[in-house]
């Protein structure tokens, strides 16, 4: 999945990035009421945040070279 996120553009990223965050807390909400299922889902989730945000840096990076 990380090469996909490399494959985007960056509005594209900035939207996947707001709904992921969107997703975050909707799963912490779940989690804290003790509806959440897969726990896991919350780990996924926060890895796949800062795959977005890495590679938002990278391309920022390497504009300013």
């Amino acid at each position: 999945m990380q090469n996909t996120f490399r494959d985007l553009q960056d509005s594209e990223l900035n939207a996947k990035l707001a709904e992921l965050k969107q997703e975050l807390f909707n799963l912490r909400f779940s989690h804290a009421t003790g509806q959440l299922a897969n726990p896991m889902q919350l780990k996924r989730c926060k890895r796949d945040i800062a795959r977005i945000k890495t590679v938002i840096r990278e391309r920022e990076l390497a504009k300013k070279a």
